[in-house]
């Protein structure tokens, strides 16, 4: 079934691959210019990124390493939105599991789509502030250090590219802007 997507036609779409977390497709279409061709999009499920910070002005970043890029990541709590779960349950459920903290003041500070050219995966962003220590309950599956450090740390961690983890980088400097 032929269908208009924008500027293109999709003719034919196929599943190229599919497991619990990403989905491959691949479109066969007209493109803008008339010709043919096809487009590849990888989706991803719905994420959430979280940056807590406490009374003091520390925020409260996890390290672990990420297998995509061989190497260790700073990064704000983030994780997937499971089936069924709207975005601000997720958000707390993964403050808890990789920080070991609950919040009593969650703001939303809007989504963003990490990579608009062939990815479909948007990330809400949540900024957490009244903080309560409730203990980990960590992901089996995940080796995550719970790190703090003074906020003016992490946005400086941005700048210099110490912290290149896209939700985070944009987490991070949104609620700076947000704190003033």
């Amino acid at each position: 079934m032929t269908r208009q997507h924008g500027p293109w036609v999709i003719h034919e779409s196929t599943e190229k691959f599919r497991n619990k977390f990403v989905a491959v497709t691949e479109d066969r279409v007209t493109q803008p210019d008339g010709s043919a061709g096809t487009f590849a999009t990888v989706e991803m499920n719905p994420g959430v990124a979280v940056l807590a910070i406490d009374d003091r002005g520390d925020v409260h970043l996890t390290r672990q390493y990420r297998y995509a890029i061989g190497a260790d990541s700073v990064e704000v709590v983030s994780g997937t939105v499971e089936a069924g779960e709207d975005t601000r349950h997720a958000a707390d459920r993964e403050l808890r599991e990789e920080a070991g903290l609950t919040a009593d003041t969650w703001i939303d500070l809007g989504s963003i789509d990490m990579d608009t050219s062939i990815l479909r995966c948007p990330v809400q962003l949540f900024l957490a502030r009244g903080l309560r220590q409730v203990g980990n309950d960590p992901d089996p599956a995940e080796r995550i250090t719970p790190i703090s450090m003074p906020f003016t740390e992490a946005i400086s961690m941005v700048h210099e590219g110490a912290v290149t983890h896209a939700p985070s980088c944009v987490l991070i400097l949104k609620a700076a802007k947000y704190i003033g």
